[in-house]
């Protein structure tokens, strides 16, 4: 049972369960307390910050913008306390479950294989991983780490660049056999491109030459849910996909796939990043021993 002690943390951490656990009666059961005392231990926080944290009109629990930004803190302040009490138990060894969102390329090929010297460096860290390129909503979420390939949109979030990375468009052999090679990005106009079921900046595939610049969106027969799909679909023969360098570096040298457009494409990269919650102020050990191991070896050259 949740331990609960009335003074402003004891506050905090209810209204950070009320959150979590979506409502005042599940999170009055985790507390062994009334759905009505714990509304007015909400009630007696909001008089005492003079903000609504939590619209009572709607049968769902909504924060609102205010209710938003404590929980926001909350959720950081309880994860150092908790982390306070470890420090003095286990000599400040980072330790906790890390929430990690990742896209799929960087994750399969970059960050999985590293994973393993992770956590033998520390052993009282778990992870919660998921792989997606869909972007995720990481205080929605309660993720703690997330790293995203593109441009980023203006946010709160903080970023830690990992690195930029060429793009590619690449087609199997037998493809280009059938089909013929593109020497031209209008010639592309005969081809399936291969793209991605889900919104991005940009939209398209982006071509240069000369200070000359296009972009072209791929509306192909098949649209798939991740980069490593695409590239699985390319191999396979099924058109042409737009890939990132680590993900297609053993396929040229195999033979498996061809680069093509190559002198349309020399400038085509994007950035990828860690994206983590926080305005710069303290963060839990486990989450920045993470991150400077994402820094250290899953840098993108």
């Amino acid at each position: 049972m949740a331990r609960l002690d009335v003074n402003r943390s004891g506050e905090m951490e209810v209204f950070v369960r009320v959150v979590d656990l979506g409502g005042f009666s599940a999170a009055a059961r985790d507390f062994a307390m009334t759905p009505s005392a714990v509304s007015k231990l909400v009630t007696r926080l909001e008089s005492r910050l003079n903000a609504r944290l939590v619209n009572r009109s709607t049968r769902k629990l909504q924060l609102t913008p205010e209710g938003c930004r404590y929980y926001e803190h909350g959720v950081r302040v309880l994860a150092n306390l908790d982390e306070a009490e470890s420090a003095a138990a286990f000599a400040d060894s980072p330790c906790g479950r890390i929430r990690v969102s990742c896209n799929v390329p960087f994750g399969r090929h970059i960050l999985l294989p590293a994973l393993p010297e992770f956590m033998a460096r520390f052993a009282d860290v778990s992870l919660d991983l998921s792989l997606t390129d869909h972007v995720v909503d990481l205080l929605e979420d309660r993720t703690d780490v997330a790293v995203r390939a593109g441009p980023l949109k203006d946010s709160a979030l903080m970023a830690r660049k990992l690195g930029t990375v060429k793009m590619h468009i690449a087609a199997a052999p037998g493809y280009l056999e059938r089909k013929g090679v593109p020497h031209h990005p209008g010639d592309l106009a005969s081809h399936n491109l291969l793209g991605p079921n889900y919104v991005r900046a940009g939209g398209g595939w982006p071509f240069a030459k000369d200070g000359v610049g296009q972009t072209i969106k791929p509306t192909g027969s098949i649209q798939a849910s991740d980069g490593e799909a695409l590239r699985e679909l390319a191999l396979a023969g099924a058109g042409l996909a737009r890939l990132a360098d680590f993900q297609v570096r053993n396929d040229f040298a195999r033979g498996s796939l061809v680069p093509v457009l190559e002198p349309f494409t020399a400038s085509d990269s994007e950035e990828v990043h860690a994206i983590f919650l926080g305005q710069g102020g303290p963060m839990p050990a486990r989450v920045r021993v993470f991150l400077d191991f994402l820094a250290e070896r899953c840098r993108l050259s």
